[in-house]
């Protein structure tokens, strides 16, 4: 199975994200896992919130940021990769002036269902 970034069409998500997912079981047929590219707009953070069942990994392809991830806040930057586990509270914000973008692999696939906001505004 093969996907084109350009046929893909983006959407927002619950957290506030702006989302293009390059694969997914939903849509293409794969089994376990989604992925997909998050975009940030510059001084934008999406909403702090938690996943009661997915495992997210986070790999940052560009921009500046700062996560938040359970207790801990840091900065991230291209090259960074970070692992959310399942149930901890996580956010990102883009600390930059061009967009952050970031690659999201999330086990079992994403779901709006299965994202509980912590807040409701970022």
């Amino acid at each position: 199975m093969r996907t084109h970034y350009q046929a893909i069409e983006s959407y927002i998500t619950k957290d506030g994200s702006q989302i293009r997912e390059l694969i997914h079981p939903a849509v293409h047929g794969n089994r376990n896992q989604s992925f997909a590219e998050a975009t940030v707009p510059p001084h934008a953070r999406t909403a702090l919130h938690a996943h009661k069942l997915t495992e997210e990994i986070y790999h940052v392809t560009q921009g500046v940021g700062t996560m938040t991830l359970g207790d801990e806040r840091f900065a991230v930057a291209v090259g960074d990769t970070i692992c959310i586990a399942p149930g901890t509270p996580h956010c990102i914000e883009n600390a930059g002036d061009a967009p952050l973008k970031i690659l999201c692999a999330c086990a079992p696939a994403y779901s709006h269902g299965d994202t509980e906001l912590i807040e409701t505004k970022p």
